[in-house]
């Protein structure tokens, strides 16, 4: 991907960065973070979010081993 564009990409707010929708469709793919400008659907979204939490979940197991 090309180097992000402030304005374009994401804007900064209270000292954070928020991704901005036109980001998101030109990465192709809901990270499941709860992006405020997520432009995909409830359902992707919920199973992205089940994706990024079963993964940290199996990373947290595999680290108590």
């Amino acid at each position: 991907m090309a180097k992000l564009q402030e304005g374009i990409d994401y804007y900064v707010e209270d000292g954070l960065y928020v991704f901005t929708a036109a980001y998101h469709l030109r990465r192709g793919y809901c990270c499941g973070s709860g992006c405020r400008h997520c432009p995909y659907p409830k359902e992707v979204q919920a199973e992205a979010i089940r994706r990024r939490l079963a993964a940290t979940l199996e990373r947290k197991s595999h680290e108590e081993q």
